[in-house]
């Protein structure tokens, strides 16, 4: 175990009012990806690539088993209303706080006050950019822990009069925190924070997308380094919108030094050209 890891082992990342995210375990790092990529790619490999430039060529060619190797162990605590949408995320190893084998915890998130906002006008799914005044908003957060406090002392009664605790958690809001184990290979932990710490993303999830990042960043930092280039910050392009940039670009790179201000060079210069005379010749 380095000193990078050691120091995040066990650390609490705080999230929204009462959540966290600590890591738990980890497997592998940056070299743990250079080291399954050349058992695959043979004796030799070391001679053309040096370590940062292999692995950006495997994400940047979506190359991703070697990926799998390195996996990360979290411990999150989380409104169950975060854990369902969280949950999509069907590729990871969950393990959770049973209502059944135990009593629900007097947790609620109350969100702060600058995130109750009406509905987005523009998006159905979302809320809007400005807040509702504050006297408005501290009157909703009022209401929301008054009806959290309700039902959590209905809960209590119910089972003091020997409900099971199967039965008696069922009318307890998706406001209450859960907890679990969650295990996800490093592939399909870029994939969830490509979707979950992106902006258009519920806040309260993002929140512990963005705890996470900062975690992974520190233990595998060529490859989110990779995963920041080729991933989050990239973009797609159908193929009518592919028509329409070539309608409009006129000018086109033709050298590899040309490319070098940009960050590009050598080989991913090379296969950026061949890219744009395929797109755009």
């Amino acid at each position: 175990m380095n000193d990078v890891v050691g120091e995040l082992i066990g650390k609490e990342f705080k999230c929204l009012d009462k959540g966290f995210i600590r890591l738990i375990d980890v497997m592998g790092d940056d070299s743990s990806i250079v080291q399954a990529a050349r058992v695959s790619y043979g004796t030799g490999t070391k001679k053309v690539h040096e370590d940062r430039g292999l692995i950006r060529y495997l994400l940047r060619h979506l190359h991703t088993t070697p990926f799998e190797m390195v996996e990360f162990k979290f411990h999150v605590k989380l409104p169950i209303f975060v854990a369902r949408q969280w949950i999509r995320h069907r590729t990871a190893n969950v393990n959770e706080y049973s209502g059944r084998y135990s009593e629900m915890k007097d947790e609620f998130y109350v969100p702060s006050l600058d995130q109750i906002r009406p509905q987005s006008i523009v998006n159905k799914q979302g809320r809007g950019e400005e807040a509702f005044p504050q006297e408005q908003a501290e009157a909703i957060a009022e209401r929301m822990r008054t009806t959290q406090d309700g039902l959590y002392d209905e809960y209590q009664d119910l089972l003091g009069e020997n409900l099971a605790r199967e039965i008696a958690r069922i009318n307890l809001p998706v406001s209450n925190y859960t907890e679990w184990y969650w295990k996800v290979d490093l592939h399909n932990l870029f994939h969830f924070l490509k979707l979950r710490i992106d902006p258009h993303a519920q806040y309260e999830i993002r929140v512990y997308g963005e705890a996470m990042a900062e975690i992974v960043r520190q233990i595998v930092p060529v490859a989110y380094e990779a995963f920041e280039d080729y991933i989050l910050h990239s973009r797609r392009f159908s193929r009518n919108e592919l028509r329409a940039l070539r309608s409009y670009l006129t000018t086109l790179p033709d050298t590899v030094e040309a490319l070098e201000p940009f960050g590009l060079k050598g080989r991913e210069a090379r296969e950026f050209l061949d890219k744009l005379r395929d797109t755009f010749a």
